[in-house]
């Protein structure tokens, strides 16, 4: 099959998770087109400012070449521009991953009204955020986890009582780290919060990096309470320090429409604690790979047990494991090739 994957956001090809860190959607759409390479497809992504290469089966080209006269499927990435594109295909899809609400503005809506992609969206929050007058076909496809999170093994000891924060650091950190301060570190006065985030993963320039850069600034004037600042990392060599977490803590969102930062942690057996926003709380198996919970003192309580408590620790880690197959990229990929025939 003949599959073409088109980007037109933040730079980037099939060589950059390797060499930085990615966000979300780019991260997907990287996995994405080489899950498919990988089951045999003849897959060619184009991207803002991508390098000329082949990796891992995939031809990557920059936004703006010329695309082939014909695919069997056309994937548009995010951007209703791209639904447009002047290729002969059998099934064009419009991959979203933000709330769909936008697309009852006419800007957005004519691209889909034209066209008539299948709409792909990641889960049930997220297909309930696309108006439903809209005449499109429809599809729930979950993201996959990256195979760094799947194979990187844990050592099987108990880690210290270390919690992570993985996220952007404008979704719910500056409430978080009120709720460490005030509620969980003093019930655990070694209990550290690491803090993997930062602009660089989003491509946030002016108001939005300044905003992302005095977010992380009030995180570290926590160092007193055990609050610390790491670098972000690539996907591989956050798996690693994932190994070594004790819990995943999170506020959540209302724009997370499938939250990989709490999938990742899942699939290495890292319980979590988070609210029901947005789609985070489809992440999570409430009571057995972590808690949900509304309540801010709900929250912290779940938090404080799950790093002092070692038998409920290892029995939801253990819980969280044998799940961590359940979501991957080649099983994403088939879902998507399924479209086109």
């Amino acid at each position: 099959m003949q599959i073409v994957l088109a980007d037109d956001g933040l730079p980037f090809d099939g060589l950059t998770p390797t060499e930085r860190p990615l966000g979300g959607a780019e991260s997907a759409f990287v996995a994405l087109a080489e899950a498919l390479a990988a089951g045999g497809d003849e897959v060619t992504a184009y991207a803002k400012e991508a390098r000329t290469l082949e990796h891992a089966g995939v031809r990557w080209r920059p936004h703006g070449a010329t695309l082939p006269e014909r695919a069997d499927l056309y994937i548009a990435n995010r951007s209703p521009r791209l639904v447009a594109a002047r290729i002969r295909t059998r099934r064009r899809v419009f991959w979203l991953h933000n709330p769909a609400q936008f697309l009852s503005k006419p800007r957005y809506l004519w691209p889909i009204l034209r066209h008539r992609p299948t709409l792909v969206m990641a889960g049930p929050t997220h297909a309930s955020s696309a108006p439903g007058w809209i005449p499109a076909k429809r599809a729930i496809i979950p993201l996959g986890i990256e195979s760094a999170f799947l194979t990187t093994p844990r050592n099987g000891e108990i880690p210290p009582p270390r919690a992570v924060f993985t996220s952007n650091p404008m979704r719910g950190l500056a409430a978080l780290l009120i709720l460490w301060r005030e509620a969980i570190r003093p019930r655990v006065p070694n209990a550290e919060l690491h803090i993997f985030s930062g602009p660089q993963v989003y491509g946030a320039t002016g108001r939005n990096a300044a905003a992302m850069r005095a977010a992380l600034a009030d995180a570290e004037a926590n160092a007193a309470h055990g609050v610390v600042i790491r670098t972000p990392l690539p996907k591989s060599e956050l798996a690693r320090e994932l190994a070594a977490a004790r819990t995943l803590l999170y506020l959540g969102d209302p724009g997370e429409t499938f939250c990989l930062a709490v999938a990742e942690a899942q699939a290495m057996g890292v319980p979590a604690v988070v609210r029901p926003v947005g789609s985070v709380g489809e992440r999570v198996r409430h009571g057995e790979t972590g808690f949900v919970e509304q309540e801010p003192g709900d929250f912290a309580d779940r938090a404080a047990h799950l790093l002092t408590d070692d038998a409920l620790w290892g029995r939801f880690s253990a819980q969280a494991l044998d799940r961590r197959d359940a979501l991957s990229w080649p099983k994403s990929a088939a879902l998507f090739r399924a479209l086109a025939r």
